[in-house]
């Protein structure tokens, strides 16, 4: 059964799961940690005054570069972080992900495009990673260049925060109208070996089908081919996120990016068999968690409906 809350179930069934024409039973373990529950994720979230009077800045990363996949918004027009992370998550390889909360970077032209870029270039050369593996995403005001004064020296404190246990303050800071962190992480058995998915995801206003104002971002250490991942990303977008509606508007910055690094030491999910519907099915379980938990905390909203 799909589009049980982690706090009222620890196991349900995925039909078909990825096209795979078999049932599979799949138990998950709710875990505690969110983005950072993961094997080798680290994550921070940090002051850098882009919003007047909370933690504004949220870096993850992973201590190996992971294949990444992403999803994004449909409205025609897209935000300099939307066109960013085509380009570098497009690669299918990710280490990083630097979030901007209080300014969305959006239409603001060629100069927010090269503020987004330089964004990865200061985080990669804080971490010492290639810029090309680092996502970059941001919510917020329209229309004003971001506060690249801040944003910089943010992003490189933000690095230098980074812990094992970092994921409540990365899930914190990337808040925007939200009244309350959205973080849900489980573990799952798949080849015999504890794989672990956790994620974070944002968003209040402007919730409507096809992603509208709304971040998420998905970590594990399941070791899987890019194209699988990017599969099942799509997939479970489709019956998660893209399910949810709070007030109808679709914005220029909504994403949902997935890495996967593998050091959860099972062998490699190289095809749509049983492995890959475990997988599929527990990366279901935290993304329909985190949309009801979107729904629920929709401004205004007194009521989840579920269909």
């Amino acid at each position: 059964m799909l589009g049980l809350a982690v706090e009222f179930a620890d196991s349900f069934h995925l039909n078909n799961p990825g096209g795979v024409d078999a049932g599979v039973d799949v138990r998950v373990s709710p875990v505690d940690g969110g983005v950072t529950a993961a094997r080798g994720m680290q994550a921070s979230g940090v002051f850098a005054g882009v919003r007047k009077m909370k933690n504004d800045i949220a870096v993850v990363y992973s201590e190996i570069p992971a294949v990444g996949a992403g999803v994004y918004t449909t409205n025609r027009v897209k935000a300099a972080p939307v066109l960013v992370c085509m380009d570098h998550v497009g690669a299918g390889v990710i280490q990083a992900i630097a979030v901007v909360s209080g300014n969305a970077n959006a239409c603001t032209g060629e100069q927010g495009l090269e503020d987004g870029y330089a964004i990865t270039e200061a985080l990669g050369r804080e971490l010492g990673i290639d810029p090309a593996t680092v996502a970059y995403a941001s919510t917020g005001v329209i229309g004003v260049r971001l506060p690249m004064d801040r944003v910089i020296p943010g992003i490189m404190n933000a690095a230098r925060q980074l812990a094992p246990d970092g994921g409540h303050a990365a899930a914190d800071a990337i808040m925007t109208t939200d009244t309350f962190a959205k973080e849900c992480a489980v573990r799952v058995e798949i080849g015999g070996k504890e794989v672990t998915i956790g994620g974070m995801a944002k968003g209040s206003g402007m919730i409507h089908p096809n992603m509208a104002t709304m971040l998420c971002f998905v970590t594990t250490d399941a070791a899987i081919e890019q194209p699988l991942l990017d599969t099942a990303l799509k997939d479970v977008t489709e019956r998660t996120f893209n399910c949810i509606t709070v007030d109808g508007d679709t914005s220029t910055n909504d994403m949902v990016i997935a890495m996967a690094n593998g050091l959860a030491g099972n062998d490699l999910i190289r095809d749509f068999g049983e492995d890959y519907a475990r997988f599929a099915a527990a990366l279901e379980f935290v993304c329909t968690d985190l949309a009801k938990k979107i729904a629920r905390d929709g401004e205004g909203a007194t009521k989840l409906i579920e269909v």
